[in-house]
């Protein structure tokens, strides 16, 4: 806003602005900032009638130009209206039922009974890793169905009390039913020598072998534990009744003689 070249205001003096001159420069600013954001020509609300001045169609107003009509599209009459207006639509708009998603059909099959199995314990005779290997029979499974497998944890399943100490593998086909298996929950080598399935179409059965890791984390085979090696047996003391052992000679030197003690003769009286 000017507030030097004003009627009756010294030249750098800044003199004090009207009211009306305070709202007309109001007004401008929001014309302008209206005008960067609004198309006056996708207004829906805008119209020019046939005296050259413009109306706006929500708010039944009337303005001389385009600024006064985008200074009113700020205002809080115009701006309550849009409110109203959209509030009135959108109760007035029939409900539109939510589009459906495609889903995957759920198939649905009868169960005829848990299926035949084998388990046989395995030892790698080389590292002595052990393995277990599975054999499922399903004779009646349906068309177009994979038996699937998976391990679950003790804590995701319901039947038994949760123990740390063991984990299940089950098995599923339709129609028949889920069964599962109690293994120790260790840590199962996943390596594809050690960890396969595999599904026989014609024999209609399913094979799955997998390993479990060795205790050492550097692999291979596991040193034998070290024998005990029992310690000496410690020495009596010899007892003190016994004489000295006998010092043996030394040489150039004659060994001491043996001195024979002579009774005394017997006493006269």
């Amino acid at each position: 806003m000017d507030f030097q070249n004003r009627v009756g205001s010294k030249t750098g003096g800044g003199g004090p602005a009207s009211y009306s001159e305070s709202n007309r420069d109001r007004r401008e600013r929001l014309a302008s900032l209206a005008a960067e954001t609004i198309d006056l020509a996708k207004d829906p609300y805008f119209m020019r009638n046939h005296l050259g001045t413009y109306e706006c169609k929500l708010c039944l107003t009337l303005h001389n130009n385009e600024a006064s009509y985008l200074a009113h599209t700020q205002g809080k009459k115009h701006q309550s209206n849009l409110a109203r207006r959209a509030a009135k639509e959108a109760a007035d708009a029939p409900v539109q039922p939510a589009p459906q998603k495609a889903g995957v059909e759920v198939k649905k099959f009868v169960k005829i009974g848990r299926p035949g199995y084998r388990v046989t314990k395995q030892r790698d005779p080389e590292n002595g890793q052990q393995s277990l290997l599975f054999e499922v029979d399903y004779p009646e499974i349906a068309e177009g169905i994979v038996p699937r497998h998976r391990f679950m944890s003790a804590y995701e399943q319901k039947v038994e009390p949760p123990d740390r100490k063991w984990q299940y593998l089950l098995f599923a086909a339709e129609p028949y039913e889920t069964i599962s298996f109690k293994v120790p929950s260790r840590e199962v080598d996943k390596s594809d020598t050690r960890f396969w399935s595999h599904w026989n179409k014609e024999t209609k059965e399913f094979f799955l072998q997998f390993s479990f890791k060795l205790v050492d984390p550097r692999g291979g085979a596991r040193p034998p534990p070290p024998a005990l090696i029992p310690p000496p047996a410690r020495q009596s003391a010899p007892p003190s009744s016994l004489p000295p052992p006998p010092r043996p000679p030394v040489a150039g030197v004659p060994p001491p003689p043996t001195f024979n003690p002579v009774p005394p003769p017997p006493r006269m009286n």
